[in-house]
């Protein structure tokens, strides 16, 4: 593993990998580090979606980054799939919030409201009610009582971008070492020397921690907070089924292959990404209300993943105060924001001046770990 690069990027998972992948086509050099399949990954549990809707509600600013990444994904797609010669299998025609409460979506419609409001009057959603949904998905069952739709929002094959990425990292010179786990992380002469597990080093100028929950140590000893936690959530999927759901929706989504991918579970158990059977009869009962016809499928597999959550909710991306060139980025929304961070973020890691702002207008100090000081 001896060796130099521009960049070190430590974390292999989709957050780790869009950013190595942009950072290559800037023209850096990069070797991204990736502990294995052992680890707390939070990739291998996320949901497929490419989501704006509801997302900084409480935080304009991650709505503005949030839809701007969404904006991009159609060209992002586009270039892997130039470069790699795979279909992502993106799909951007909408998806829905499911209710089955009228109170509920009221709620929710006066929340999308107030952030339309602070966006200027520009957030394309609409209200559907249990008559208008019925038409756009013929099999939700009666005790929908309607739904938010917003059109911005979409789903990829997750597994085929996780692939699709590595590939690309690798296909542009970028390095990747698998099963590698960095114990010490510290300054040295002119940038960082990155020690791993097997007692080998790297010296890189800067370096990028995407580790999610792995971060903790590494971040706390190059002057991170690392204010982060895990949050369990679980995910079915049944047997391949013929076409039956026409959009996603964040909790129910039909994959292109068949199957019926079903989740939003959402506990707050420490690190423990086991399955459970009472979430999982919660989930697949929740899918049935929405669509009775799941009633009769077969699930073939499910399991539990850990999802990495500020104390906010919002991403956090900071660059360390006692130690310039260490950079520290996490999020939970991985896949939607894969995006942007192949083609926004690199700008500001790659910025000598430390620049808070990207492309003129996305202010990161409002991402900043330090939001959380007291």
């Amino acid at each position: 593993m001896n060796g130099e690069s521009d960049f070190a990027v430590v974390g292999g998972g989709v957050v780790g990998l869009s950013i190595a992948y942009g950072l290559l086509l800037k023209g850096k050099s990069v070797t991204l580090f990736d502990e294995g399949d052992d680890a707390l990954r939070a990739s291998r549990g996320n949901f497929g979606l490419v989501w704006v809707q509801g997302k900084g509600a409480k935080l304009p600013d991650y709505a503005r980054w949030t839809r701007e990444s969404a904006k991009r994904w159609k060209n992002f797609a586009d270039t892997l799939a130039d470069e790699c010669g795979t279909d992502l299998k993106l799909q951007q025609r909408g998806g829905y919030s499911i209710y089955l409460d009228e109170q509920s979506l009221e709620a929710k419609a006066k929340t999308l409201e107030k952030l339309k409001m602070q966006l200027g009057g520009d957030y394309p959603f609409e209200v559907l009610g249990h008559n208008a949904i019925k038409k756009e998905e013929p099999h939700i069952g009666p005790k929908v009582a309607g739904a938010v739709l917003h059109h911005e929002d979409g789903h990829v094959n997750s597994l085929v971008l996780f692939r699709t990425l590595a590939m690309a990292v690798q296909q542009r010179g970028g390095k990747i070492f698998n099963r590698t786990k960095i114990t010490n992380a510290l300054p040295a002469a002119s940038g960082f020397t990155l020690t791993s597990d097997s007692a080998t080093t790297h010296h890189c100028t800067k370096v990028v921690l995407a580790a999610g929950l792995g971060t903790k140590a590494l971040g706390e000893s190059l002057g991170f907070k690392v204010p982060i936690r895990a949050q369990r959530g679980q995910v079915l999927i049944t047997e391949k089924m013929p076409p039956l759901i026409n959009r996603p929706s964040d909790e129910v989504r039909q994959v292109n292959e068949g199957g019926i991918q079903i989740g939003a579970s959402a506990e707050e158990v420490g690190e423990d990404d086991r399955e459970t059977v009472a979430t999982t009869a919660q989930l697949a009962n929740n899918a049935i209300k929405q669509y009775p016809v799941l009633a009769n499928a077969s699930l073939v597999r499910s399991w539990g993943a850990l999802r990495i959550m500020s104390p906010d909710g919002f991403p956090i991306y900071q660059q360390s105060h006692t130690c310039p060139g260490a950079y520290f980025a996490t999020c939970h929304s991985g896949i939607t924001l894969a995006a942007a961070h192949a083609q926004l973020l690199p700008d500001w890691l790659c910025d000598d001046n430390n620049t808070l702002h990207i492309d003129g207008r996305f202010n990161m100090n409002v991402f900043s770990e330090n939001r959380f000081d007291v």
